[in-house]
């Protein structure tokens, strides 16, 4: 699986390392991101999402059910499309 959050989308950016000689080379800015599972009390089952810190702070302010209708409206879920919302 890539490495992009299934709540906000985020994903690795690219750029560079920059030496004290002003010398760059390519280098890649990973997401913070981690497994977890979380009980949907609406759908009553339990999900896995990969998702960054920033995904977690965002489901700890709006709630799973609005944080996951929010994702797959944007695109960013796909194996919870199915759903109807």
């Amino acid at each position: 699986m890539s490495k992009i959050c299934q709540i906000t989308g985020k994903k690795a950016m690219v750029g560079n390392n920059v030496s004290h000689s002003k010398r760059r080379t390519k280098r890649t800015f990973n997401v913070n991101l981690f497994n977890k599972k979380f009980y949907w009390v609406e759908e009553d089952m339990w999900i896995t999402l990969t998702i960054s810190a920033a995904g977690l702070r965002t489901i700890n302010k709006k709630g799973l059910n609005a944080a996951i209708k929010e994702a797959a409206e944007k695109g960013y879920l796909t194996d919870i499309k199915t759903l109807e919302f």
